[in-house]
C-alpha cells in the first residue's frame, strides 16, 4: 500500500463538487463547452473590482529590496492593523493588529484555529448543510466533525445545536452567509447561540470557540447585513478571504481575528501563530498582504450576482422548482424533484446541465447550483432544467 488509510479513504469519498468538475470536463470534450451547462464549482466569475488592479499595479512597480523576504508569521504588522480596523467595522468590536493573523485564504485560517484548540476526539459541531471539507479539517487536527441539521429554511436550530453539545465539544463552526445555501444567519439567533455557548462552556469547564467562516460577507443581497458574532459571544474567532469578495481566490489570501476580550486571547493568538509556520503555510502571500493593506473597502460588483440570481430564481420558480431564495453568496440550493438528489443530479447531467447533489454538503434530498457563471449559461440551460423537471414528474 503506497498511500496512507486516512487519505485512501478521503479519495474514496471524492468531493461531490470535485466529480462532477471532472465530469464537465469530459462532457465539453464530447460535446463542447458552449453545450455544457457547469454550475458545480463556487469559482467567481465576476472580475476584481478595477481599485485592485490599479493598486496591484502600483505597488509591483515600486517593490525594491527585500520585499519578497520572510516577515512574521502573523502578516505585515500594517496589513494587520489595515485589517482589523476593517473587521472592527464588520463586527462592531475594537480589534487591532494584534488580533489579527493573516492566512492562506479561510481554509488555512480555520486550519490554525483547530490546530491550535483541539485535543484528540474532540469535536468540531457544525450546523448542516455545510462545506465538504470541514470534515476533512477537524481531522487533520485528530478532531471529529459532527453535525446537526437546521431549520427548513436552512436558518439555526438553536434547540438542536444545544442538545448535540457534550463534553467533547471544542468548536462550533458557523458559516453564514452559508455554502450551499446561501442562508445568513439572524443577529437573534446568533445572540442565543452565544448564550448557549456561555452556559455549556460554564456546564463542562471548558470554553467552547464560536468559529465563524465569513468569505461571502460581502455578498449579500437586498440590503440584508450580515450580522457580527463578536458582540454575541466573547469566545469567538472569525475566519475569513479575499476570494469572494474581490475575485481573487487563486491568490490564497485570507485572515483570522480573534475577538479582543477572549479569556486565553495571547496564547490562542500564539497558538495559531506558531500553527501557520508549523503546518507549513509560514506566512501568507507577500504581495497580496500589500495589496488589501491599501485597499479601502473594495469589493466586487455584487449587483452582478444578484442580476444572475434573479435569472436563476425566476428560470427554476417557472419550472416549478422548489426552493429558499438566498439572501447571500452565489449558490441556490433547491429541492430534488423525487427526493433523490444522487439520481436527480443524473437527470440533469444527461441535459448536459452539471449540479451537485446535496448529499455531499450534508443535505441530501437537495443540489447546489453555483451561479457564479456567465448570464448565457442560466438562460440557456433553462429547458434542459425545465425537460428534467417533467421527466420526474
Amino acid at each position: 500500500m503506497t498511500l496512507s488509510k486516512n487519505i485512501e479513504t478521503i479519495l474514496g469519498k471524492a468531493s461531490w463538487i470535485r466529480k462532477m468538475f471532472e465530469e464537465g470536463a469530459r462532457l465539453k470534450a464530447e460535446h463542447g463547452a458552449d453545450k455544457v451547462f457547469d454550475f458545480s464549482l463556487g469559482n467567481p466569475n465576476v472580475p476584481p473590482p478595477a481599485a485592485f488592479r490599479a493598486t496591484l499595479a502600483h505597488i509591483v512597480s515600486g517593490l525594491q529590496g527585500n520585499d519578497h523576504g520572510y516577515m512574521p508569521n502573523t502578516g505585515y504588522p500594517d496589513t494587520c492593523s489595515a485589517v482589523a480596523a476593517q473587521i472592527s467595522g464588520d463586527q462592531g468590536v475594537a480589534l487591532d493588529g494584534k488580533d489579527i493573523i493573516m492566512t492562506c485564504g479561510a481554509a488555512g485560517g480555520l486550519n490554525i484555529i483547530l490546530k491550535a484548540v483541539l485535543n484528540p476526539g474532540e469535536e468540531v459541531l457544525t450546523p448542516t448543510p455545510c462545506f465538504v471539507e470541514y470534515g476533512f479539517y477537524a481531522g487533520n487536527h485528530g478532531g471529529v466533525l459532527k453535525t446537526v441539521p437546521t431549520r427548513e429554511d436552512f436558518s439555526l436550530d438553536l434547540t438542536a445545536i444545544e442538545q448535540a453539545i457534550t463534553a467533547k465539544t471544542r468548536v462550533v463552526l458557523i458559516n453564514s452567509p452559508n455554502n450551499p445555501t446561501g442562508q445568513i444567519y439572524s443577529e437573534s439567533d446568533l445572540k442565543r447561540l452565544g448564550e448557549v455557548l456561555k452556559r455549556k462552556s460554564e456546564e463542562y469547564g471548558a470554553v467552547i470557540y464560536l468559529v465563524a467562516d465569513e468569505p461571502y460577507r460581502k455578498i449579500v443581497y437586498d440590503d440584508v447585513a450580515v450580522p457580527g458574532v463578536f458582540p454575541c459571544y466573547r469566545e469567538s474567532i472569525v475566519a475569513s478571504s479575499y476570494s469572494k469578495e474581490i475575485s481573487i481566490p487563486g491568490e490564497r489570501l485570507g485572515f483570522v481575528a480573534l475577538h479582543p476580550q477572549a479569556q486565553h486571547h495571547d496564547s490562542l493568538y500564539a497558538g495559531m501563530a506558531l500553527a501557520n509556520r508549523i503546518l507549513g503555510f509560514v506566512n501568507a502571500p507577500a504581495l497580496m498582504q500589500r495589496v488589501v493593506a491599501a485597499l479601502k473597502d473594495a469589493a466586487v460588483d455584487v449587483s452582478a450576482y444578484a442580476r444572475k440570481r434573479a435569472l436563476l430564481c425566476d428560470g427554476l420558480a417557472a419550472c416549478g422548482y422548489d426552493f429558499v431564495t438566498p439572501p447571500g453568496a452565489f449558490y441556490l440550493f433547491p429541492k430534488a424533484p423525487g427526493g433523490d438528489d444522487v439520481a436527480f443530479a443524473r437527470t440533469l447531467q444527461e441535459e448536459l446541465i452539471l449540479a451537485v447533489p446535496g448529499s455531499g454538503f450534508f443535505g441530501p434530498g437537495h443540489f447546489r447550483l453555483a451561479f457564479c457563471v456567465d448570464d448565457d449559461t442560466i438562460i440557456n440551460a433553462m429547458p434542459g432544467f425545465k425537460r428534467a423537471m417533467e421527466r420526474v414528474g
